[in-house]
């Protein structure tokens, strides 16, 4: 077993939820801001990889290939795959504005699902471009369908669901505690189901097992690379 630290984060209402692997026991942490939650982890230990569940790479028009391949690879979890706005319409002041202009640019609206990941969407976009941290990115139930060798046949927020994602990352070597301290009363449970998967791909990354879609990577006009990891 690789011994690294890595970092898996995932959003949740208060911030952002961070499950750092590659340590006994693995350990939670939170925070409002995902460069505070990343400092945070990494007094604990230098990190080899960030993991985030959130796009990275924004497009100019059209939609991203990284999200159209994570629909298909998920099956009947397809809904959970928001379709990134462009760059311009996450820079509108507001929805009704953003929908227009990526109407225009693609073709199609923005659900109201996803505008409201804007704050945390640009608050990532910034935070790549001035960290010297290895960042990727993920979507867990991308991540899952890798680790079970299929899509998860239920959804996240079910008992089942939490059950045979709990049980997964468990036979994979990562056994999230009972006992998260200020992180377990800020992120929900399927945030940190989330975190953990992310963490989990995080090390495939560090290890050279895990793989991107698309390979290679897609670049608009910020040049940020832009793929999902698992």
């Amino acid at each position: 077993m690789d011994h690294r630290r890595v970092l898996g984060v995932d959003g949740c209402k208060q911030g952002w939820i961070g499950i750092a692997v590659g340590e006994e026991p693995v350990r939670a942490y939170c925070a409002a801001r995902i460069d505070e939650l990343v400092s945070l982890a990494a007094m604990d230990g230098e990190l080899e990889v960030v993991a985030v569940d959130m796009p990275i790479g924004l497009p100019d028009r059209g939609r991203r290939e990284a999200d159209v391949l994570a629909r298909r690879a998920v099956g009947a979890r397809w809904p959970s795959v928001f379709m990134t706005p462009t760059r311009p319409a996450l820079e509108a002041e507001d929805y009704a504005t953003a929908v227009a202009i990526n109407q225009e640019l693609t073709g199609e609206g923005i659900s109201r699902q996803a505008f409201a990941l804007r704050e945390k969407l640009l608050q990532v976009d910034r935070w790549v471009r001035q960290t010297s941290q290895r960042v990727v990115e993920v979507h867990p139930e991308v991540c899952f369908a890798q680790l079970a060798g299929a899509p998860l046949p239920v959804r996240k927020t079910t008992w089942a669901g939490v059950e045979h994602r709990r049980a997964l990352l468990e036979g994979a070597g990562i056994v999230v505690p009972r006992e998260l301290g200020g992180a377990g009363t800020m992120a929900g449970v399927d945030d940190v189901l989330d975190a953990a998967v992310a963490a989990w791909t995080a090390r495939r990354v560090v290890t050279g097992q895990a793989g991107s879609i698309p390979w290679p990577p897609q670049t608009f006009t910020d040049g940020i690379a832009c793929a999902i990891w698992a």
